[in-house]
C-alpha cells in the first residue's frame, strides 16, 4: 500500500505528473514527425510508464472513503466475503461473485489492483488494436479524461463495466466475442445497457447527421422540459431502481450534484461532437466503425442532456464520457489531415487534458 503520500495530496500529485507528461508530449510533437523512430520509441516508453504507473498508484492506494469515495464501501464488502459471507446483492450480481471469488485468494489491496488492471487494460487493448504503433495517443486520451480517476477509485464497478464495453469493441469483426463482452459489461453495471443498445442500433441505422440533429434537439428539450424527462426515465426504471434514486434523490455534499443546467459539462461533452462533425463533414472522413462510435456517443450523451438537471446526473454523463477521448483522437490517428499533423495531435491532447486539470482546481 502507498501510505507515504498524504491523502489530501494524492490526486494533486497524480494530475500534476500527468501535466508534466502532457507538456513533454506537446514539445515532442512539435519537434519530431509522428512516424519517426525516435518518436515511436518515446511514445511506447511513455505509454508503458503510464500504464504501470497508474496501475500501481491507483491499485495500491490507501483505503479511504473521504478521498476515494466508494473504495471504503467495496473494502467492507470484501472483508465481509473474506470471513465467509454470502452474496449480499442480486443486482449486478456478477461483480459480487467476482469479489467473493477474489476474497478467497488475495488481500484487499491486491483486489483493488486487479480492479484497476481490469479498468485500465481494455483501454490499452483497444488502443493497440485500432491504432497499432500509434496506440499511445489513444491511451493517453483515455487516462487524462475528466472522469478517468473518479471511476478508477470511486465508481469502480461502473468504470470496469465501461472498460469491458471497450474491450468488446476490439472484436468488431467477431460478433460473438463482442456480444460476450457486452453481456459482461451489463452484468457488472446494468446502466451499460444504454451504450450497448445504442451501439447495436447503429447496425440498423448509422447516419451521423440524424443523430447529430437529435443531440442538438436534446438541449432545448432539456431546458424547457427537464422535469418531464427526469420523471419519465425514473418511471421506466432504466437498468434498475437505482436510476430513480440517482435522479430524484437528495444530493450529498462534495458531489457533482444538480446545480441547474450544467453548461460547463455540456461544453465538455461538445468536444467530441465538434471533433466528429469536423472530420465527417469538413474533412470528409469516411469510416463506418467511426460513425458507429460517434453515433453511440451522441445517443448516450443526448440521454444525459435530457436529465442534466437531475441530482447525480454525472453518473449518466459517464455513459458517454468514457468514450470521448476515443471519438476525438480516432480520425487523427487514421488519416493525416493537417500540414504539421503530429503537432496538431499534441495540441489536441494538451487542450483535452487542460479541461481535466482546470476542473480539478476549480472543484478541489
Amino acid at each position: 500500500m502507498i501510505d507515504f503520500i498524504p491523502l489530501e495530496n494524492y490526486f494533486g500529485l497524480y494530475i500534476n505528473i500527468l501535466l508534466a507528461i502532457t507538456m513533454i508530449c506537446l514539445l515532442n510533437s512539435a519537434m519530431l514527425p509522428i512516424n519517426s523512430s525516435k518518436n515511436l520509441s518515446f511514445s511506447n516508453l511513455s505509454g508503458y510508464f503510464m500504464f504501470f504507473g497508474i496501475l500501481i498508484y491507483l491499485g495500491l492506494r490507501p483505503i479511504s472513503g473521504r478521498y476515494f469515495g466508494d473504495t471504503i464501501t467495496y473494502a467492507r464488502y470484501f472483508e465481509y466475503y473474506v470471513y465467509g459471507g454470502q452474496i449480499v446483492s442480486d443486482k449486478d450480481i456478477l461483480f459480487h461473485v467476482f469479489m467473493k471469488f477474489c476474497s478467497s485468494m488475495m488481500n484487499v489491496h491486491m483486489f483493488f489492483t486487479l480492479c484497476v488492471f481490469l479498468y485500465l487494460y481494455p483501454m490499452f487493448r483497444i488502443s493497440k488494436k485500432m491504432f497499432k504503433e500509434y496506440w499511445f495517443y489513444a491511451f493517453f486520451m483515455f487516462v487524462v479524461s475528466f472522469s478517468f480517476y473518479t471511476y478508477g477509485v470511486n465508481g469502480i464497478r461502473n468504470g470496469m463495466a465501461t472498460s469491458f464495453f471497450l474491450w468488446g469493441l476490439c472484436y468488431k469483426d467477431k460478433k460473438v466475442l463482442m456480444a460476450l463482452f457486452f453481456i459482461l459489461s451489463v452484468s457488472f453495471h446494468k446502466t451499460m445497457f444504454l451504450p450497448v443498445l445504442a451501439f447495436v442500433l447503429t447496425y440498423l441505422y448509422n447516419a451521423p447527421k440524424s443523430f447529430f440533429i437529435g443531440w442538438i434537439a436534446c438541449i432545448p428539450l432539456s431546458l424547457v422540459l427537464s422535469g418531464l424527462w427526469i420523471s419519465f426515465f425514473s418511471s421506466l426504471g432504466f437498468a434498475d431502481d437505482r436510476l430513480a434514486g440517482y435522479l430524484t434523490g437528495e444530493s450529498e455534499a462534495g458531489t457533482f450534484s444538480s446545480t441547474g443546467f450544467r453548461w460547463d459539462f455540456l461544453f465538455h461533452s461538445a468536444f467530441a461532437v465538434f471533433a466528429g462533425c469536423y472530420f465527417i463533414y469538413k474533412k470528409k472522413f469516411e469510416d463506418k466503425f467511426y460513425y458507429q462510435l460517434f453515433n453511440t456517443y451522441l445517443i448516450c450523451n443526448g440521454f444525459w442532456i435530457l436529465i442534466i438537471k437531475a441530482n447525480y446526473s454525472n453518473r449518466f454523463a459517464y455513459l458517454s464520457w468514457f468514450m470521448m477521448g476515443l471519438v476525438i483522437i480516432y480520425p487523427f490517428l487514421k488519416k493525416s489531415s493537417f500540414t504539421n499533423h503530429h503537432f496538431m495531435i499534441g495540441k489536441v491532447m494538451a487542450a483535452y487534458f487542460s479541461f481535466t486539470y482546470l476542473m480539478y482546481y476549480l472543484y478541489s
